[in-house]
């Protein structure tokens, strides 16, 4: 019967985009002129796991290109040609094209075929172009002098098999068919043994076999090519065309593809196709000298396998083993059904401390273990919340890999040389800010590479290396992330920011300090670029950046030295679904304040209190005068105090700006859940979302960051200076 294939698309696509992103990963750290034959065979790996998926799954145009990108990767890494910098460029281009083709199978978008055509022509050309001598990879010119192709390039491999099932033993026999004929015997011990004529590289048998067994466990070695029949050399028709003709199909380009024949259509119809390896292991890469190949049989010529030399090697390969592992671990699961997880959990928190709340009316004595078990659901509530608010933490290194590609063609484009370096990678922060983050770092590093890395000659005349160092770091500070873009360009141009924000008629003067003239450049259409051009230039970049970062609770400072860079640093909360908040109460009100915002509270005393005509009331705190928010009259609550010296005040700070804020009183500090008001009610100026409380009342949060903005206090700067 027919498998129904569709349900492995999802799949084939997340593992074609994690294989491009890996290809695109090595390409760029790759060294030209003395490359690693692993990080090769990798993108090789990566070429044909793709190849083999699309043609499965029918996307021939897919499957097409790859064809030609794996022809040109193969050459390469077996030694017959030099990798240059010019094909790094191909592959990186490939790379683009075949994301734009999976981007329209998968979501219907439109793919530019002129740019497909154009690739596909540049890997054909590079593939019969004259190459310089090639500089032979030691384990390819191994393996290359010691499987010395048969007639019409064909070798035979001979493949004892570990302890399989008969019907694994047929499924992987159907797929090697495909690479070329194959005879099945069973040893005397009842295990499978093949015996393969094929032109494919040893590389791409042991990919398939992979799939179904240990390759620890399989026998490869080169059996010796015997005298063929008339039968044999006639090939029977499909197996002559596919060897004598190999060279002039692949020089027309996709003959492979355009000669399906019923047999390759049954099998994929099938299924077989599917089991084309995500990352084959190869073979000579996983044994060592003790566990090469265990004892051929004596007729066998052994395939020899080359050992890697130095520690460093030997610790890389532990180190990707140790990741294979991991990976082998992991289960993918659709962010909808992590959400729904979380949100039981945060039920779960609301009722435990409901449960809380309730019982801490009881007389302790009397209800000692019942007391002693809600303290013990208490912490193993906590420790499940934080487990699962883990599930839905990403390493930064999810948009850290997204800037390297960026960084390096931006350089080349603008005719400058940077080298990009990035640090605390793996530190993590919730998905949903993570996603939203990525925007403003793309503004940011471009930005610095634009604006603030000079030309190789500027650098020169300053004393600098041509290459400049553009840097991105995230660290974790108490509940915060702090994320940073440093480059080691010429800094802003103090003079020249309060020339332009006068031309622009803004309220500035000399005297402001040097972190109140680096806030300028995030007003909206600033810009002191002189030409505007693609890159930027047009001042609608950065205003957009501090806003984007505000609305997820973050903050924005910048350093800056003339003539040694300029730094730009990014604080976030680690999640917006939780949080820890201070709750206050107006009236019969309770409101949330989020922690993150909140200096200190004290009671004023009434000749603290000033008023100022028009400006409402500001508060001295220690020589500072501070505007004084009365919350009451914001929300227009009936309040327990009208005279701030009768209740409290909480002084918060955001973005830089202080204030006031008047309550009645502090009811206390706890870990709230946030629900997101707007999708269940509607956007309310001031609030930022709700949660439940313990007693099952709803309180509403209050958005700091904006409260402060919309203070006329604070908008009127000469009040204060």
């Amino acid at each position: 019967m027919s498998i129904d294939m569709s349900q492995f698309f999802q799949v084939f696509f997340d593992e074609a985009e994690e294989g491009l992103a890996e290809m695109e990963k090595l390409l760029l750290a790759v060294n030209v002129a003395s490359p690693d034959p692993e990080d090769l065979n990798a993108v090789f790996r990566a070429a044909h796991s793709i190849k083999g998926g699309s043609s499965t799954f029918g996307l021939t145009d897919i499957a097409e290109v790859t064809h030609v990108l794996e022809s040109l990767l193969d050459r390469i890494r077996q030694g017959q040609m030099a990798l240059t910098s010019e094909h790094v460029d191909a592959f990186l281009a490939a790379k683009d094209v075949l994301k734009s083709m999976l981007d329209g199978h998968k979501h219907g978008a439109e793919v530019d075929l002129d740019a497909v055509g154009d690739v596909r022509m540049l890997l054909e050309a590079l593939s019969q172009g004259k190459s310089s001598a090639p500089a032979k990879p030691a384990a390819s010119a191994a393996r290359a002098a010691a499987v010395a192709p048969g007639p019409g390039g064909v070798c035979r491999y001979r493949l004892d098999m570990p302890v399989i099932a008969d019907k694994d033993a047929e499924a992987l026999a159907d797929e090697l068919s495909m690479l070329g004929k194959i005879e099945k015997t069973k040893s005397p011990e009842g295990r499978w043994v093949f015996v393969l004529d094929t032109a494919e590289p040893i590389d791409d048998v042991v990919a398939i076999c992979a799939f179904i067994v240990n390759v620890d466990e399989l026998k490869v070695s080169q059996a010796v090519e015997p005298a063929r029949s008339s039968d044999e050399e006639r090939g029977y028709g499909f197996f002559d065309n596919f060897v004598t003709q190999e060279d002039r199909e692949r020089a027309q380009g996709y003959g492979f593809f355009d000669n399906h024949t019923a047999i390759e259509d049954k099998e994929r119809e099938q299924g077989y196709g599917f089991f084309a390896p995500f990352v084959p292991l190869d073979i000579s890469a996983k044994k060592n000298d003790s566990d090469t190949l265990s004892q051929p049989h004596p007729e066998d010529v052994p395939l020899p396998v080359t050992e890697q030399a130095g520690a460093e090697k030997k610790a890389a390969k532990s180190g990707a083993a140790a990741a294979q592992g991991h990976e082998s671990s992991s289960i993918r699961v659709s962010i909808e059904k992590v959400d729904q997880l979380i949100n039981l959990v945060g039920e779960l928190v609301i009722t435990q401390a409901m449960i809380e709340q309730r019982v801490g009316k009881l007389d302790p004595m009397t209800h000692e273990h019942l007391l002693n078990s809600v303290s013990q659901l208490s912490r193993n509530t906590r420790d499940l919340q934080e487990s699962v608010m883990s599930i839905r933490m990403m390493p930064m290194d999810y948009v850290f890999s997204r800037f390297p590609r960026m960084v390096r063609d931006l350089a080349h484009k603008l005719g400058k040389q940077v080298e990009f370096v990035t640090h605390g990678a793996a530190t993590e922060l919730d998905k949903g800010l993570i996603e939203r983050i990525v925007d403003p770092l793309t503004h940011l590093v471009r930005n610095s590479i634009d604006h603030g890395i000079e030309l190789p000659d500027a650098r020169r005349a300053a004393g600098k290396g041509e290459a400049g160092t553009l840097s991105l770091s995230a660290e974790h500070q108490g509940g915060n992330i702090i994320i940073e873009v440093t480059d080691d360009g010429g800094g802003l141009n103090r003079d020249r920011i309060l020339a332009k924000a006068k031309q622009q008629g803004m309220p500035v003067n000399d005297n402001l300090s040097d972190a109140e003239v680096w806030q300028l450049i995030f007003e909206p259409g600033f810009s002191t670029a002189e030409q505007v051009t693609d890159v930027s230039g047009r001042g609608v970049g950065m205003d957009v950046v501090k806003r984007n970062i505000l609305a997820m609770g973050g903050a924005v400072d910048i350093r800056s030295s003339k003539g040694f860079g300029t730094t730009i640093s990014i604080s976030l909360p680690l999640t917006l679904a939780i949080l820890d908040g201070m709750s206050i109460r107006i009236g019969e009100e309770v409101y949330i304040l989020p922690l993150g915002y909140v200096v200190e509270s004290l009671q004023p005393l009434a000749q603290d209190i000033k008023e100022i005509s028009g400006q409402g009331q500001v508060l001295r705190v220690r020589g500072e005068y501070l505007p004084l928010i009365p919350l009451y009259q914001i929300f227009n609550i009936v309040p327990s105090f009208t005279d701030p010296s009768q209740g409290l005040v909480v002084i918060l700070e955001s973005d830089g700006k202080k204030a006031a804020l008047f309550v009645d009183d502090l009811i206390g500090q706890q870990q709230i859940v946030v629900k997101n008001l707007e999708s269940n009610y509607r956007k309310v100026a001031g609030i930022s979302g709700a949660t439940i409380l313990g007693d099952g009342g709803v309180a509403l949060i209050v958005d700091v960051a904006a409260l402060l903005r919309s203070s006329r206090q604070l908008n009127d700067e000469s009040v204060f200076s």
